[in-house]
């Protein structure tokens, strides 16, 4: 394939993360998961460091307190998080990780894993080092981080 007809890069980016996406909303729905929404999983990723309020997932994600609120809602609907008590403030109700949404994580997780070990015994440890570092580069300073943070208002 000439250069000329080669797929533009960022094309490219685009439809390897929708298809990373659709591979793993299969993986998850049969692990009995398949009313997640669109929003989830980058909920579930914030708050696997621990609960937070509304407003702080919402700072976090880059979307609005009505907004986050809206998905909290939806998400307690389906017990994916609920919201508990703060016992030095009556008012504050941090949002916290179910038994479920924790195990929505875990079976991402184990995806993650395997998808990361078919890639390295189909193109070999050096190049998916090489992959890890410029998607590293191409994320900038937010990659350079334990636990990149994830925002919603981008997608």
């Amino acid at each position: 394939m000439t250069s000329a007809a080669q797929p533009d890069l960022g094309i490219l980016l685009s439809v390897a993360f929708e298809q990373f996406v659709i591979d793993l909303r299969a993986h998850l729905a049969s692990q009995g998961f398949a009313d997640l929404g669109r929003a989830d999983g980058f909920v579930l990723r914030t708050l696997h460091r621990g609960p937070m309020t509304v407003s702080d997932l919402a700072g976090r994600l880059g979307i609005t307190k009505q907004g986050a609120a809206q998905v909290v809602d939806d998400m307690q609907r389906r017990d994916l998080v609920h919201r508990g008590r703060d016992p030095r403030d009556a008012r504050a109700r941090p949002v916290e990780l179910t038994d479920r949404g924790r195990a929505v994580l875990s079976a991402a997780s184990t995806f993650h894993r395997r998808t990361e070990r078919e890639l390295v015994k189909a193109h070999g440890a050096d190049a998916v080092a090489a992959l890890r570092v410029i998607l590293t580069d191409l994320a900038g300073p937010a990659a350079d981080t334990p636990e990149p943070q994830l925002r919603l208002g981008a997608v």
